[in-house]
């Protein structure tokens, strides 16, 4: 028996006659590009995020980047930012001409810490981009409160958070912006490549949608020079039907990792609070013989795990120019040599949860 990391064809099964009819609709009427199908997803999901407005893009890192161009980042700024992410947030602040700035992680919650949050803001800063990973969202009354106090934009990357709470609020309603990802593996994901901008806010959602669409608000007529980046309708339409299952499937998924809370054991577990409702797009433990654990689930009993991320950002080749070196984030550091991601979907049985935990716990007898 192999255990899966992700299954996305259990997933299709539960709802495949919807999404076929949703798909063949899309087929008859040709609106491949932007459509009907993306403006319906974007006003339910805008609503479901608790803001006003959404913008479907063609995927989670142009999303980050066109809201950077939105709120008018640009050469000579500064972005600050979680050393502990993918490192597509940190390559859209590059892309935007900005310079990213790094900051360690709180090592429970392994998001930006806000302490060495506010250490870091220089007259160059513009925006803070916290990062909700693996689906428990960042500090948010922190970050807020930092960002008033030094008159910052906030744009989220939640990227990895989708449905997720801090408070009772939904990712994506606290900052100026939010950034969501729908590549397929993620909770609310597309057939392909999608991706979304959320904000309440009137005049920056107009830029967004003349960004993704070579600056042009009317056809033809380009007043910025902008971007590629709509979202195509077979997404919209596939999202539109997902996204009336997600919160079903985060329940799932907060299900999975309930079970392995309580069954594992000589590991680190990530954390349960109460002010955060997560979303656990990502189950991860840490282990500082995560090398030999992981090659002995896949080899002893057919477990498949990943690690996200090997290596830090700060310590990327693309990243060299910034300058860090290693022992700069200590706590990314660390998460880099002992985090390990174990399998974890909407769909995965009690008793395949239950093999990966005990697999786990006899590794260490």
């Amino acid at each position: 028996m192999e255990i899966k990391y992700l299954d996305l064809q259990a997933q299709y099964k539960t709802i495949k006659d919807d999404i076929d009819r949703e798909i063949h609709k899309i087929l008859d009427s040709s609106a491949y590009v932007l459509g009907k199908s993306v403006s319906d997803f974007e006003a339910n999901y805008a609503e479901y995020c608790q803001t006003t407005y959404c913008s479907g893009v063609n995927n989670g890192t142009n999303a980050l980047l066109l809201a950077l161009k939105a709120l008018d980042v640009g050469q000579g700024d500064e972005v600050i930012t979680s050393a502990n992410t993918f490192i597509a947030t940190i390559s859209a602040i590059v892309q935007s001409g900005a310079r990213p700035v790094l900051v360690d992680v709180d090592p429970i919650s392994r998001n930006i810490d806000p302490l060495l949050l506010k250490m870091a803001i220089s007259n160059r800063t513009k925006v803070i981009i916290p990062v909700h990973l693996f689906g428990r969202m960042a500090d948010m009354d922190a970050v807020m409160r930092i960002a008033k106090e030094h008159n910052l934009k906030v744009l989220e990357d939640a990227c990895q958070s989708h449905g997720a709470k801090y408070k009772g609020k939904r990712a994506g309603s606290f900052g100026d912006a939010a950034a969501f990802s729908f590549y397929p593996g993620k909770n609310l994901g597309a057939y392909g490549e999608a991706g979304a901008v959320v904000t309440s806010n009137a005049s920056l959602d107009a830029e967004i949608k003349k960004l993704r669409d070579h600056g042009s608000e009317k056809k033809y007529y380009h007043d910025v020079i902008g971007y590629n980046a709509r979202m195509e309708g077979l997404q919209g339409a596939v999202l539109g039907v997902k996204l009336k299952h997600l919160d079903k499937w985060n329940a799932e998924r907060r299900r999975v990792a309930q079970i392995y809370n309580k069954n594992l054991k000589h590991v680190t577990k990530p954390e349960m609070h109460d002010d955060y409702e997560q979303v656990f797009h990502l189950y991860v433990i840490e282990t500082d013989k995560r090398d030999a654990l992981m090659n002995y689930l896949k080899q002893e009993h057919n477990i498949v795990t990943l690690i996200h991320y090997p290596i830090p950002n700060h310590l990327q080749k693309a990243l060299d120019y910034l300058g860090y070196k290693k022992g700069d984030f200590p706590i990314s550091e660390q998460l880099a040599d002992q985090i390990l991601s174990l399998p974890i979907y909407p769909e995965m049985p009690d008793e395949h949860v239950e093999f990966v935990a005990e697999k786990i716990n006899e590794f260490y007898c």
